[in-house]
């Protein structure tokens, strides 16, 4: 039976047995017992499944990866240390020294630097284009070497909402996977891989985690994307890996779990971003409750953003729930139930009064965190995204002005309320 998205929020992911816990247990331990050397040794050869050390898999995180996967609509998935670690091996795994990604610009300001910045170092190239680019802007972006397609579904903090159905298909006519960051819209707003997505990733930190106590990432894979029809452009999963005896994941595996098994058996294996289990578990805590709050962290943001738009002070508002919003169209087709709980806009006297706006509010916190329970409101242009030229700044949708607004659970007439009298101060 395929059980709605709100009954997998709470019981995917962890079935016990009789006499088990029936919460999902902290498996705290970095190393797991065997009896005899051979059966440790199946695991190494990746011929048997199983735990031996937590660096690579734990029970804990392994069990909130499966709750992910079933909800994102996917085939295996894996949990890591951050978000911008599950973007780093989303990446990596498919892309070394030599290779080429394309990118939509209006991406959050910390996957922008890794990409443009500490990837390029690694000797990936990027190339950035806009969240608006017609099928042939994006086509015109590719290269003989490119291995890959990467958006956000809502962007952070630009909320452009991406066209996920022409990203998948210029990806797909080019041989390569789409990579969504699905972290604003969790899948309870969106699944992308049902929009033609191959691989999603997550800052579960965010509205998954929903209480600002873990940071972390996830990767799913929808198990779509065919790597063996495109053996010369993937060699990484098409070819055998001596450092697994000459295993080829792609054969071994199969579509439906090849990246996620390389994920894990190489670049967590070499890099070490490794969750830890009790925040695993917290993760899960939250994410038993991700289809209650996403609907009052939507409403709530509604209200507020009619509340700003029709203010005296407020020299512009983007949420794409507004009538008239450039993307209202395009979230009403990927995002009908809601799309997140953020909001950007500016106030008429600029970035000065911006300052003086926030400085008076009394609710909302000033704060670099993002999408939990509590509101909290940022200037990225001078804190998340202050690495960035004016130029990239704009190239993202950042205006030096923007503030993002993060609407969370709380009653939203104090909400507005704390707004109002901020912006009287103004």
């Amino acid at each position: 039976m395929e059980y709605g998205q709100g009954t997998k929020c709470v019981q995917a992911g962890y079935t016990p047995k009789t006499g088990e816990p029936r919460v999902l247990p902290i498996i705290q331990s970095t190393t797991f017992k065997y009896d005899t050397s051979e059966a440790m040794g199946k695991l190494f050869d990746l011929e048997a499944s199983g735990y031996f050390y937590t660096r690579l898999q734990n029970p804990t995180s392994d069990c909130v990866a499966a709750k992910l996967t079933a909800l994102e609509g996917g085939t295996a998935g894996m949990l890591t240390s951050s978000g911008q670690a599950a973007n780093l091996f989303a990446v990596f795994n498919i892309a070394g020294a030599g290779d080429h990604v394309v990118a939509c610009s209006a991406i959050y300001g910390g996957t922008f630097n890794l990409f443009a910045v500490t990837m390029k170092k690694m000797g990936v190239d990027f190339t950035f284009v806009t969240p608006d680019s017609t099928e042939e802007e994006l086509n015109a972006a590719f290269r003989p070497n490119t291995k890959a397609l990467f958006g956000e579904t809502i962007a952070n903090p630009a909320l452009a909402v991406l066209d996920i159905e022409l990203y998948a298909r210029v990806a797909h006519a080019h041989g390569v996977p789409l990579i969504v960051d699905n972290t604003f819209a969790t899948p309870v707003n969106c699944r992308p891989i049902e929009w033609g997505a191959d691989i999603v990733t997550h800052s579960t930190t965010k509205y998954l985690d929903g209480h600002a106590t873990s940071v972390g990432g996830a990767i799913v894979d929808g198990g779509k994307f065919d790597w063996m029809a495109h053996a010369d452009r993937f060699p990484g999963l098409t070819t055998p890996d001596e450092s697994y005896h000459g295993i080829v994941y792609a054969e071994k595996f199969g579509k439906e779990g090849a990246f996620i098994y390389k994920c894990v058996a190489q670049l967590m294996r070499d890099f070490g971003s490794t969750p830890s289990p009790f925040n695993a578990f917290l993760l899960n805590l939250g994410m038993e409750t991700l289809h209650v709050r996403m609907p009052r962290h939507c409403a709530n943001a509604q209200a507020v953003a009619e509340f700003l738009s029709g203010h005296e002070k407020v020299a512009w508002v983007e949420y794409c729930g507004l009538p008239g919003d450039k993307y209202y169209e395009l979230g009403k087709k990927y995002l009908p139930n809601g799309s997140c709980g953020v909001l950007s806009f500016g106030v008429k006297g600029g970035r000065a009064a911006a300052e003086k706006f926030m400085k008076n509010l009394k609710l909302a916190a000033i704060v670099t965190h993002v999408a939990d329970a509590r509101t909290c409101i940022l200037h990225p242009a001078s804190s998340t995204h202050r690495q960035l030229t004016d130029e990239e700044l704009e190239a993202g949708g950042v205006a030096p002005d923007m503030m993002r607004l993060s609407v969370g659970i709380e009653d939203v007439g104090d909400i507005i309320a704390d707004l109002s009298a901020a912006l009287e101060c103004i």
